[in-house]
């Protein structure tokens, strides 16, 4: 239970650190801009990279893959049915998508899985699913909704190659290439990437605090129905339909549902806020997603914990 706790408590106290940064505007009115590039552009695809380089092929390509990838696109076509119904818009309904399926797998996940799952890759999987599956459609739906008006209209196939002139798809997509190919790659050239990459979860973390400053409190906007519904399906739903699908479908065993259940009970990921302003598009939603679900999860996660542990 420390393990919850002691995630927690870290990604708070980053936050805190850029609430605070804003307060006394330390880094001046593009700071937070300037972080959210940093981490898109440079920081995130090194991350990335070596984060699929390492990892075990074996888990990658698992029972608990085939359940996770199923959970976060079943969350996702659910958001974004509930959006087509009521009209809420493309890019809305692409960051909602999201905040109802991908999760902090990365500042969260990873110590989570460590202290409370006893194993720190078991969260590989959700990141292959979530860089490889989610983030080349959504990100390019956010690109498209985000684009000048008048700028000239995509072609088909200009829509097929662009999700992978993204530089988060480039960075978790080569490094994966590299790993499964067993290409070697050199210390000097992994070891600045990791350093670069070393950047993304407190630039993330800072700037999604920076944005907390100044800001309504949630479900006060306009878009708290859309808010309302991406968190009750990340908190509530997912992590039930990723119970259902392992014991029922894929006959996983004790340990590894609670796997899949813990992951899926995950809040939604700093990096949706990083995306959505990246292409200015629903910054609010992703913004007051990510910081109900991040409360909601402590609870949600403690209580799976009590009730499937084997």
């Amino acid at each position: 239970m420390t393990g919850v706790l002691e995630g927690f408590s870290v990604i708070a106290l980053i936050i805190l650190v850029g609430f605070t940064m804003q307060r006394v505007g330390l880094l001046g009115d593009r700071g937070r801009e300037m972080l959210n590039k940093l981490a898109f552009n440079v920081a995130t695809p090194a991350l990335l990279f070596g984060l699929m380089f390492s990892a075990d092929l074996n888990v990658l390509f698992s029972g608990q893959f085939l359940v996770t990838a199923i959970g976060m696109v079943v969350m996702a076509a659910v958001f974004v049915v509930i959006a087509i119904i009521f009209r809420w818009g493309i890019g809305n309904s692409a960051v909602g998508a999201l905040a109802s399926s991908f999760v902090n797998s990365g500042n969260l996940g990873i110590p989570i899985a460590v202290y409370v799952l006893g194993d720190g890759t078991l969260v590989a999987p959700v990141m292959l699913v979530q860089q490889l599956i989610l983030a080349p459609v959504m990100l390019s739906v956010l690109d498209i909704a985000g684009r000048d008006p008048q700028a000239p209209k995509l072609r088909w196939w200009q829509m097929l190659y662009r999700p992978f002139t993204n530089p988060v798809v480039i960075g978790a997509l080569s490094g994966l290439l590299l790993n499964i190919f067993s290409v070697p790659v050199p210390n000097f050239l992994l070891d600045p990437i990791e350093l670069v990459g070393g950047i993304s979860v407190p630039a993330v973390l800072m700037a999604f605090g920076m944005s907390l400053h100044d800001n309504a409190m949630p479900m006060r906007g306009k878009n708290r129905w859309q808010v309302l519904t991406a968190t009750v399906l990340k908190s509530f739903v997912h992590p039930v339909l990723a119970w259902l699908l392992g014991k029922f479908v894929f006959g996983l065993d004790d340990a590894m549902i609670l796997v899949v259940v813990v992951t899926a009970a995950l809040p939604a990921a700093q990096n949706i806020y990083n995306y959505a302003a990246n292409y200015r598009v629903g910054e609010s939603l992703a913004r007051e997603s990510i910081l109900l679900t991040t409360i909601l999860s402590v609870p949600v996660i403690l209580v799976v914990t009590l009730l499937l542990h084997p």
